[in-house]
């Protein structure tokens, strides 16, 4: 089990596919033991990725808390160091996203381009949806509202209309959730995940900018991926056919993503005076 230590806690991360050194940093829970995850998909086509479980999650230590999203950042930014990658393109989805900014922002010169996909800035730039709120619902009940909101087309009419790959989405969503969970360390990522607002600082950032996000997301909505992409100069925003998970839902998506990593990975990055 591959560990590191990293701004003072071990963390679990593992490196695979082929091509430029690319670091992917995961959502809300991601755990590197749920399968299929980034190392099965196509940027493993394109791309040596490095992707780990943050601090709290999966096989990674779980440090007393509370956390702060510059926690977050710093972590990115010290396995980066130990590593030896140096400055590579960053990808980050999600809460990852989140996480993206506040490396970009603390640590720019490791940045060398940036992809957001479906994030939020907090703060004026809108927040995603407070999904701790939904921590204390029964599971099923929790399952559901996350499917719904990952998705705005999945209204009740369509579930009504659709049952059998609605109970599909749900066993998709039940496989996801691991008995070996550390309940505490995903507490401790939802109330981080509460406080971040980039907004202020996000016109400091200096190298290439990729805004990406799904045109039916009510996790991480288009307005939030417009403010951003009109607060960070020069920014590029594009929109594909999905949700949350646009990713795996809109087969342009990943290639798009790829294309714009190699066309801008090695322009001049930075932080603006």
């Amino acid at each position: 089990m591959p560990r590191i230590n990293a701004n003072g806690i071990e963390l679990h991360y593992e490196i695979g596919g082929r091509g430029r050194r690319v670091l992917f940093i995961s959502g809300t829970g991601g755990d590197l033991r749920n399968r299929p995850n980034v190392f099965d998909g196509p940027l493993a086509e394109h791309f040596e990725l490095l992707s780990y479980d943050q601090r709290g999650l999966g096989q990674s230590e779980v440090p007393p808390g509370p956390y702060t999203m510059a926690d977050y950042g710093d972590d990115a930014a010290a396995l980066l160091a130990a590593l030896g990658w140096g400055s590579v393109p960053v990808i980050g989805v999600s809460f990852g996203g989140m996480v993206a900014q506040e490396l970009a922002l603390r640590h720019p010169e490791l940045v060398q381009a940036l992809v957001l996909c479906c994030t939020s800035a907090g703060g004026a730039g809108g927040a995603s949806y407070p999904l701790h709120d939904l921590a204390d619902l029964p599971p099923e009940e929790r399952m559901a509202r996350n499917l719904e909101l990952s998705d705005l087309r999945r209204t009740p009419a369509w579930r009504a209309g659709n049952p059998e790959r609605w109970e599909r989405l749900m066993e998709m969503a039940r496989a996801g959730v691991r008995d070996d969970r550390n309940e505490t360390g995903a507490a401790l990522q939802l109330a981080a995940r509460a406080g971040h607002d980039t907004w202020s600082r996000l016109p400091q950032l200096a190298m290439p900018v990729l805004i990406a996000g799904g045109r039916h997301d009510g996790i991480a909505p288009v307005a939030n991926q417009e403010a951003l992409a009109e607060r960070i100069p020069g920014a590029e925003l594009q929109l594909f056919d999905g949700g949350h998970l646009f990713m795996i839902q809109d087969k342009r998506a990943n290639p798009a993503i790829a294309e714009r990593i190699e066309r801008h990975a090695t322009m001049r990055t930075g932080i603006r005076a």
